[in-house]
C-alpha cells in the first residue's frame, strides 16, 4: 500500500514492529516544508470530518513542527497571538463581512 506522506517519528518502528516492512526517505528542508503543509491541510480537513480532542491534537502537533521549523517562539507566538486579540479581537461573535464601502 502506497502513502507518500509525512508521518511521525515512530510510525516506521510500529509497521515494523507489527511485522510488515516499509519503505521512506528522510526529506530534506525544501521537501519538509511542502509535507508540513500537506500534512497541516489533511489533518484540518480529518478535525471537520471528526472534530475532536484528537484530531485536533493531530493539527496541534503539525503547527508545533512548522513553528518549529521555522524557528518561531511559541513564547512569542502566543504573546502575537494575544496583541491581535486585544486590538481587533477574536472569532466568537460569529461575524462575517459581507462589504466595505468607500
Amino acid at each position: 500500500m502506497k502513502h507518500d506522506k509525512l508521518v511521525r517519528n515512530k510510525i516506521v518502528e510500529i509497521i515494523e514492529v507489527g511485522g510488515k516492512k516499509c519503505k521512506y526517505h528522510v526529506a530534506d528542508d525544501r521537501e519538509y516544508e511542502s509535507r508540513l503543509r500537506d500534512k497541516l491541510f489533511e489533518e484540518v480537513q480529518e478535525f471537520f470530518h471528526d472534530p475532536s480532542e484528537e484530531e485536533m491534537a493531530d493539527i496541534n502537533e503539525v503547527l508545533n513542527a512548522i513553528m518549529e521549523h521555522y524557528g518561531i517562539d511559541a513564547y512569542e507566538m502566543e504573546t502575537a497571538r494575544q496583541a491581535k486579540r486585544y486590538g481587533r479581537g477574536g472569532f466568537e461573535d460569529r461575524i462575517v463581512l459581507e462589504e466595505v464601502a468607500e
